[in-house]
């Protein structure tokens, strides 16, 4: 199988969608929190068998949920 192309010379904030991993990283939370935090803003993307989330959509959750 093909590996998948990393493009690592891209700023994490002008991504429009980002990988699980990234997602963690972004929340400082585990996988399992990232993924529940991501389906509860409904911002699942799938592409094939691939997993991203959509970034805008994950912000504005965490605005809305925020006091």
């Amino acid at each position: 199988m093909k590996t998948t192309t990393q493009f690592k010379n891209i700023d994490p904030q002008d991504k429009i969608a980002i990988t699980t991993l990234e997602l963690q990283a972004m929340l400082s939370c585990g996988r399992y929190s990232a993924v529940q935090t991501g389906e509860l803003a409904e911002a699942r993307i799938q592409i094939g068998k691939r997993v991203f989330w959509n970034v805008e959509k994950i912000k504005t959750y965490i605005d809305s949920i925020s006091i």
